[in-house]
């Protein structure tokens, strides 16, 4: 497959799929935002396996094969012939790809966390894998400083992941919140059957940590240029908005997947291009 039609596939992916993402990958240029609809095409692909209806041992099965066109290559994978030109334009880190796969491994052998950290080693694996990669796309003054707090991003939009998807994630059969803080709060791993009090006092305290790792992780935008800013500012500002939403009226995540209209997406990203200063 020729390179130019395998990237033109990863972004039309991109787009259909993309909800919250490609809002910020589209202030990008050119080469960049290519770039970034494969590394999102290959995150897709690990994260539909996951979630699929296989059975875990075919789950476990498909990812190694993942696993095995990234080391060797397939020709014939539009997803994997896009990677592997974005991997000779950027420096991509190669455990990064790797990381994301082991994190879905976890979801699919049903892995419980006993305690918060517990819960940031996944999150690091399955989102902070992927902040990884995209600042390998955009550059920074200073990577060494830059790594770490695109790192703390993912784990913030991941955490605001476990919060919105709290009752699909236990209809599914995965608990992500720590055990320690569920008998903290009262709770029950069932959320819709413990008291709602204790459960709304649990999503805020949660909510809280989920602030503080993205007030950390900003400190990651004096370090990049005004277009990777404004991608940074689009992407995060999107869940910071969501988070907000549930810590406000954490009982609605009981009742509905928390999201945000396209218009106030779409908002969000024009107000990141133009405090960006692109």
């Amino acid at each position: 497959m020729e390179t130019r039609e395998a990237y033109l596939t990863c972004e039309r992916l991109t787009r259909k799929a993309a909800a919250n993402f490609y809002y910020g990958i589209r202030l990008l240029p050119p080469d960049k935002r290519r770039a970034m609809s494969a590394v999102y095409a290959y995150a897709r692909r690990v994260d539909d396996i996951g979630d699929g209806n296989l059975p875990p041992d075919r789950k476990l099965a498909e990812l190694g094969m993942v696993r095995t066109a990234l080391a060797e290559g397939d020709p014939h994978d539009a997803v994997m012939v896009a990677l592997a030109d974005a991997r000779t334009r950027f420096p991509l880190p190669d455990k990064a790809f790797t990381d994301l796969l082991d994190g879905v491994e976890m979801d699919v052998t049903g892995a419980r966390f006993e305690t918060f950290d517990e819960l940031v080693v996944y999150c690091r694996a399955v989102a902070g894998s992927i902040g990884r990669l995209c600042l390998g796309i955009f550059g920074a003054q200073d990577m060494d400083r830059a790594m770490p707090l695109a790192d703390d991003l993912g784990v913030a939009m991941q955490i605001t992941n476990v919060l919105r998807d709290v009752r699909e994630d236990y209809a599914r059969g995965r608990v992500y919140l720590p055990a320690e803080d569920l008998l903290r709060f009262g709770c029950g791993e069932d959320l819709e059957a413990s008291p709602p009090d204790a459960s709304a006092a649990l999503i805020r305290f949660e909510a809280g940590r989920g602030r503080e790792w993205f007030d950390r992780g900003l400190g990651l935008l004096p370090l990049l240029d005004a277009r990777s800013k404004a991608c940074v500012r689009a992407m995060t500002g999107i869940y910071r908005r969501i988070l907000g939403q549930i810590e406000r009226d954490p009982h609605q995540i009981m009742d509905r997947r928390v999201s945000l209209p396209a218009w106030e997406k779409a908002w969000v990203a024009a107000r990141s291009l133009a405090g960006a200063g692109a």
